[in-house]
């Protein structure tokens, strides 16, 4: 297969070689708006370079990977859809729930496939919880805690376009809780603070904020992220049941020290960002969409479905900024 990515920054440059190492890729031409960062990695890696994205969808590919910087993912998925060419979209698919929305209808009114980069579905882990709630093992689940937490925060520039913690950060969680329970989310109360550097609140953000979801059919859901951990990067959801609990994430590089006297676990090391901790998972996720792209399977993840973890997300930035309970049913839907 002959695949196209666009954007060679920090995931970008990272998707670019796993693609690279997939047996399923004979070829990758690499794009960016910084051309000169775009031959520079084309050299590095081994790839081919396009000057620009026509270029890149005009030369012969059969998958196209969006990397770059979120302010343009929504044009890019539109080319990506437009071409004709099965699309992978790293997350968010757009900055706003409108953008959102609309990209939805426009990937429902097309034939092309479009694959979004929510990599915790591919991860064992999380596929394991999700089995054994499918499978009954945990009993009727009446709580799920999930978390992400960064060691430490990403530059300053990054903040303004995050869109804010819960759509950067806890986008994942909500998208991961949907996955692994088949359920919806019914209303959130968010909250958050700083504690850290002044660009976050310069930017309108937080660098901690935590969630308690509620699911339609009852469950609790408690949410939580951070920009400074300093133990490590930790991503962790646990999910708890009549009969048992069982929890992603919980292994000898979990980001936590016991205050026990004697106990050892865990030993370590610790995972310092998430290409680190999830890269089986990233592996796994590009090798999926290479099958979207043969035309083998179906998308695992469409913009239908980010849209309805971006909804969650849109729920708790407006809980917190208005401190109160936040119906899904506001938050506009398909």
């Amino acid at each position: 297969m002959r695949i196209g990515l666009v954007g060679v920054g920090r995931i970008g440059a990272f998707h670019a070689r796993t693609l690279l190492g997939l047996d399923d890729v004979d070829s990758l031409v690499v794009a960016d708006a910084d051309d000169a960062a775009a031959q520079r990695v084309a050299a590095e890696i081994g790839a081919e370079h396009a000057g620009d994205v026509d270029g890149l969808l005009g030369s012969g590919i059969d998958g196209f990977v969006i990397a770059a910087a979120t302010p343009a993912h929504a044009e890019l998925l539109r080319q990506g859809i437009a071409a004709g060419v099965p699309t992978f979209c790293e997350k968010p698919v757009a900055r706003t729930l409108d953008e959102t929305l609309e990209l939805a209808r426009l990937e429902a009114e097309s034939s092309t496939p479009v694959h979004i980069g929510f990599q915790r579905r591919f991860d064992a882990g999380y596929q394991r919880v999700r089995d054994a709630i499918a499978a009954d093992e945990l009993g009727f689940v009446h709580t799920i805690r999930a978390n992400t937490h960064d060691q430490t925060p990403p530059h300053a520039s990054y903040i303004p376009t995050s869109g804010g913690i819960f759509r950067d950060c806890n986008v994942h969680d909500f998208d991961a809780i949907r996955f692994v329970t088949g359920q919806e989310v019914e209303s959130a109360y968010a909250t958050g603070g700083n504690k850290g550097e002044q660009f976050f609140v310069d930017a309108g953000d937080v660098d901690s904020g935590a969630a308690l979801l509620r699911l339609v059919d009852g469950t609790t859901c408690l949410v939580s992220s951070t920009r400074y951990n300093g133990a490590g990067h930790d991503v962790r959801l646990e999910a708890m049941g009549s009969k048992g609990t069982l929890t992603a994430g919980l292994d000898d590089s979990l980001a936590m020290r016991s205050a026990e006297e004697g106990v050892t676990f865990p030993p370590g090391p610790g995972h310092a960002t998430f290409m680190d901790r999830f890269q089986p998972a990233y592996v796994a996720e590009l090798t999926a969409f290479a099958a979207v792209a043969r035309g083998e399977t179906p998308s695992p993840c469409t913009v239908a479905d980010a849209l309805q973890a971006f909804r969650t997300a849109e729920a708790c930035d407006r809980s917190w900024r208005e401190g109160r309970v936040v119906p899904l049913a506001e938050v506009a839907d398909l």
